[in-house]
């Protein structure tokens, strides 16, 4: 069979250079990352260059691989815009390895200060914060020793925290796959948040940690921890009517074994029944330490978890990170903060939340396919989301 030949990328194929724009503050500063040892003054490309051409290649469905991008440096618009010279695939090969990856997550915790909220109202207002943890398994080239997961395969974990009500990322690190979810959440915690988990994060030590962060949670815990009850609630009609089937106030969360880890009436347990696609239901018990906050919004809470999952597959499947242009776990490291960044550049500049025809828009604007004045006709249709 014979070889697909590889298209030629022109100038006129390559978009997206306005979002370039809210990125020109950040840009400076990165300037002189990994210069040290250049002590010669013959450093041809910077981190800077490396981060807008990441982007570019995020940003443009013809841009696909690392000589891809190499390619797009010998094009004069590029050196233009981006401040670049024809660049080596050595080069770019080795930027992998150079600029270290936790000054593109710096960036990123930053850009998010940007952003508004996408939702307004009652329900906005009581579930500030709200952040949704959770992590997703990227499967790696055999040839990433250092992402060993067993002994037949590699991947790595991008562990996230997304913020719900503004539909961006505000955190993220990187990590082989066998690493633990809580335990990487627990270092990354921030204050101010309102932290939505699954039950993969259910541990009491975790939620403690959350509350010493100066943060909250609400937290999916099974249905046989231990506990006794301090207070029963009564449910408030709202409350039934989005599932709630118990509230409480808990005196003792564990066994009389267990040292006591909250403070008498300081952890809420409420059941919520959720029907299932399939017709079936099942009860799900959240923990939380909010206990001002109304039973269905706490179940409300909890359904918008499922927001991070649908960001996972945007991630992966539109955006394209499952191909990964570095073996090295800096360079991966990058690429992921950088598509952290792509994604994040594309709801500052909409300002609302992209639904699926807006995913498809943005693509083929991105390939050339739509004129900017059709996208921008597309996200003025977009409607605000309000609650009550």
């Amino acid at each position: 069979m014979a070889r697909k030949k590889r298209q030629e990328i022109s100038e006129s194929k390559l978009q997206g250079f306005k979002y370039f724009q809210l990125l020109q503050p950040y840009l400076e500063r990165l300037h002189a990352l990994g210069t040290e040892r250049d002590r010669s003054g013959n450093r041809e490309l910077f981190a800077d260059q490396y981060l807008c051409l990441l982007l570019l290649y995020f940003f443009n469905a013809i841009v696909t691989s690392l000589r891809g991008i190499q390619q797009t440096t010998e094009l004069k618009k590029v050196q233009k815009l981006l401040r670049i010279r024809p660049t080596s695939l050595g080069s770019l090969s080795e930027a992998g390895r150079v600029f270290d990856a936790e000054a593109f997550r710096e960036i990123l915790a930053e850009l998010t200060k940007q952003a508004a909220p996408l939702m307004s109202g009652r329900e906005a207002e009581l579930l500030k914060g709200l952040t949704a943890a959770d992590g997703s398994v990227f499967r790696a080239l055999p040839k990433m020793v250092w992402a060993l997961w067993n002994r037949h395969a590699t991947g790595l974990k991008l562990h996230l925290q997304f913020d719900v009500l503004k539909g961006v990322p505000v955190d993220a690190s990187i990590t082989p796959a066998a690493s633990s979810e809580p335990g990487e959440l627990k270092a990354m915690l921030q204050p101010g948040r309102l932290y939505v988990m699954d039950r993969g994060y259910a541990g009491f030590r975790l939620a403690k940690a959350i509350v010493d962060a100066k943060s909250s949670f609400i937290l999916r815990v099974k249905d046989d921890i231990a506990y006794t009850v301090k207070e029963e609630r009564s449910l408030t009609p709202e409350a039934r009517e989005a599932g709630v089937l118990r509230d409480v106030i808990i005196d003792r969360l564990g066994t009389p074994h267990h040292k006591p880890l909250f403070a008498n009436g300081l952890v809420r347990l409420v059941i919520v029944r959720r029907v299932k696609p399939d017709g079936t239901t099942e009860d799900l018990h959240l923990l939380t330490d909010q206990l001002d906050l109304p039973a269905e919004l706490v179940a409300v809470a909890y359904k918008y978890r499922w927001t991070i999952e649908l960001f996972f597959r945007w991630f992966k499947c539109i955006l394209g990170c499952r191909h990964f242009l570095s073996t090295d776990e800096n360079g991966v490291q990058l690429q992921i903060y950088a598509a952290l960044i792509a994604s994040l550049l594309l709801t500052l500049w909409t300002g609302k939340k992209p639904n699926k025809r807006t995913y498809e828009m943005m693509q083929f604007y991105l390939m050339g396919w739509a004129s900017l004045e059709e996208l921008e006709r597309h996200l003025l249709k977009l409607p605000v989301k309000r609650n009550s």
